[in-house]
């Protein structure tokens, strides 16, 4: 359609050939010849077929993929179009705030000249009593177009400085001869541009009303006059088509397809599954599939396959990754433009890769194993800090968890230390391998802890969901305690299970080994379902995520919340009486990626901790959804960290650095591997790491013992 309009365009203004009279105007094709003007209308139409004809075959490529419902309904309409609007608004880039101004120079000028252009060829059209193009409103189109060619001309400048010279880690690593050719069109586009106009308006004798055009009117002051203005003129003019037919050419095999493919992928990402869940699987009891998981591109979903098409490249998912920060081998950045890659290679028609490759990397079929290794996949900590940072909007975890499914299920092919996770979790129900009757051990440290027989009806309002951590690991069992004591103190009506408690399967599940997560899955909910149980508390955000999040999956449907969020209600209505509690600590809190970046949960636990009168609460340098990863998600609790750095040591150095003398945590995971990494920079003597439920009842209990003793809390003294 849009070749068919830009030819009859031409064809238009060739037959009628409307003038407008005004004296303030600007003449279309000033001193360009017939023949030329022809080229000009025969080239656009032609290279908008091909362009349209290279996008369609990259298309072709995504319907390799299997079903994703992504459809647009009256539901999603709303979150759809926001975070489409985050997209195109540059919301999301200007988290960057260099990257984000400089993208924002280029595209929104673009867009803009973009206008320019379009707004001059329909004046073009118009019959002579309708062109508008003249007098006032020429000068502020002309002033408009200026800015926008000299905005993106900084743009276009700070982008080449910032690959080439400053070269930034992520940037460097991924620098192509390709990026050369876009930038460097780019700059022509803007170069060329400026000159045809400078000399344009040399060529008409610089009349006064061209002064609204700031750039080239003083650059047509810089032209001497002479018999070589026309001929200038054309010869800049034909660079200036030249280079715009130079774009149009390779925006389909380059990566400036993102220009259409990234604002798509922001569009469709709504979807029907919470954030925090997993892909579902159908019943691997009953199921007829003979592979799981994903192994070629078909096994892929067609999102998925459009997401390698949205890429960037920018690689701000390497610059967060904390396995790739840590000198681990994988790079989520090239697990996206690996994927692409297979996916050019192996599709009919070939397509160009999202990026250029070295020529002697060959890919002979559509396994995504010929790109990627295990080691690669196996390193995820699943922590979603590339999904939570990319601007577009790409689902990178889901392609390791997929590809994880595979090597779990149909290959084995796991790290040893995992296998015996998966023995103990099927036969203890944990994966700790520890005997379920030492579950609810801990309850001889509190009185009038009700143990539910699984047989009974569930009397109680909350189920307190103690985890498997907080069962049988000797620091978080600490944490058991202190929260059954904050519960009982706030009145709050709770059972649990004890021994009938299992694993809720998370460390199964993200590992890729989805029967034995469906093993455990059905159970639970079978019995939770049976017992009428409604509400859940858990102090774990593994298992949170899990049962709010995924059990719905296999028809679970609890109201869930995270002690976390519980204890912030407390405080808010005064059950917990935070009058007298106070910690004289500096404090940081630690963000867990289950909590934060899977389900939003961020200022609940500070605000817990924050409760507590005398404290002085400090910010690591990444916090937030910018948090550093503990270590210990996606199954990397029963992993050995081996290569480079660990990742518990980097984090817990960034948090002593904070000066703080306490750390507060809101998972167990955390816990252990925080505690373990304060130990090993020997920093325990100077730094307690606890969780938020520890602080707050070590707090609630000092404040007891002053008030019992008649005398005052320690800061009032």
């Amino acid at each position: 359609m849009l070749a068919v309009v830009t030819a009859l365009s031409g064809v238009t203004a060739t037959v009628f050939q409307w003038h407008d009279d005004s004296e303030v105007q600007r003449e279309v094709f000033e001193n360009i010849p017939s023949p030329w003007k022809l080229v000009f209308y025969t080239a656009i139409p032609v290279m908008f077929i091909c362009g349209a004809v290279l996008f369609s075959q990259r298309v072709r490529n995504w319907e390799r993929g299997a079903p994703d419902d992504r459809r647009t309904t009256r539901k999603n309409i709303g979150r759809r179009m926001k975070d489409f609007r985050a997209g195109v608004y540059m919301k999301t880039l200007l988290r960057d705030p260099a990257a984000g101004i400089m993208h924002s120079l280029i595209y929104f000028s673009f867009l803009i000249l973009l206008a320019v252009t379009t707004v001059l060829e329909i004046n073009h059209q118009m019959p002579e009593a309708a062109k508008f193009l003249h007098g006032g409103v020429y000068r502020a189109y002309a002033a408009i177009g200026d800015f926008a060619g000299l905005t993106f001309l900084i743009g276009v400048t700070w982008a080449i400085i910032r690959r080439y010279i400053q070269r930034p880690y992520r940037i460097r690593i991924k620098t192509k001869p390709e990026h050369a050719v876009v930038l460097g069109t780019l700059l022509a586009i803007a170069v060329t541009g400026f000159g045809a106009e400078a000399w344009r308006i040399a060529l008409m004798g610089r009349p006064s009303f061209e002064t609204a055009s700031f750039i080239g009117y003083p650059l047509s002051g810089l032209i001497a006059d002479g018999n070589n203005l026309a001929g200038a003129h054309q010869i800049w003019w034909v660079a200036h088509i030249v280079s715009f037919f130079l774009f149009l050419a390779i925006l389909p095999i380059t990566m400036l397809r993102h220009i259409f493919t990234s604002p798509l992928n922001m569009y469709l990402r709504d979807r029907e599954r919470p954030k925090g869940a997993m892909r579902p699987m159908p019943n691997l009891m009953e199921t007829e599939l003979e592979s799981f998981g994903a192994v070629t591109i078909e096994d892929f979903t067609w999102k998925q396959l459009l997401d390698t098409d949205a890429c960037t490249m920018c690689g701000r998912c390497t610059a967060v990754c904390p396995a790739h920060a840590t000198g681990k081998s994988l790079d989520p950045r090239e697990i996206v433009l690996k994927t692409g890659e297979v996916m050019a290679r192996t599709g009919t028609p070939v397509v160009s890769p999202p990026l250029g490759v070295d020529a002697e990397i060959t890919v002979s079929s559509s396994s995504m194993f010929e790109r990627i290794t295990p080691e690669e996949v196996w390193a995820c900590t699943s922590c979603k800090a590339c999904d939570e940072i990319c601007p577009v909007n790409i689902e990178i975890l889901d392609k390791i968890l997929d590809m994880r499914r595979y090597l779990s299920l149909m290959e084995s092919n796991f790290p040893t230390q995992l296998g015996s996770a998966y023995r103990a979790m099927e036969n203890s129900g944990n994966p700790w391998g520890l005997s379920q009757s030492d579950r609810a051990t801990w309850t001889s440290k509190v009185d009038g802890v009700d143990i539910v027989d699984p047989g009974d009806p569930f009397a109680h309002e909350y189920l307190y969901w103690v985890g498997c951590a907080g069962s049988f690991d000797d620091k978080n069992q600490k944490v058991t305690i202190a929260m059954a004591k904050l519960l009982q103190r706030a009145a709050v009506d709770f059972g649990i299970l004890g021994p009938s408690e299992t694993c809720t399967g998370d460390p199964a599940r993200r590992s890729g080994n989805e029967y034995i997560f469906q093993m455990l899955a059905t159970a639970t909910i079978e019995q939770l379902n049976t017992m009428g149980v409604k509400k859940i508390i858990t102090q774990c955000p593994h298992c949170f995520n899990t049962l709010l999040n995924e059990y719905p999956q296999l028809g679970g449907h609890f109201e869930v919340i995270h002690h976390s969020q519980l204890l912030e209600q407390l405080i808010d209505t005064g059950q917990l009486d935070m009058t007298n509690a106070r910690l004289e600590e500096r404090v940081v809190y630690h963000d867990s990626c289950y909590l934060g970046r899977h389900n939003d949960v961020y200022l609940s636990p500070r605000k817990v901790i924050g409760s507590l009168g005398g404290i002085e609460i400090v910010e690591a340098g990444r916090n937030g959804t910018t948090g550093m990863c503990c270590g210990a998600g996606g199954a990397r609790m029963w992993m050995e960290e081996s290569v480079g750095k660990k990742i518990n040591d980097e984090r817990a150095e960034e948090l002593i650095a904070t000066g703080a003398t306490k750390v507060a945590t809101a998972c167990p995971f955390c816990y252990i591997m925080l505690d373990d990494g304060v130990k090993g920079a020997g920093a325990e003597n100077t730094v307690q790491v606890a969780d938020i439920s520890m602080h707050l009842l070590a707090a609630l209990e000092a404040a007891d013992e002053h008030l019992g003793s008649g005398r005052l809390p320690a800061s009032a003294d």
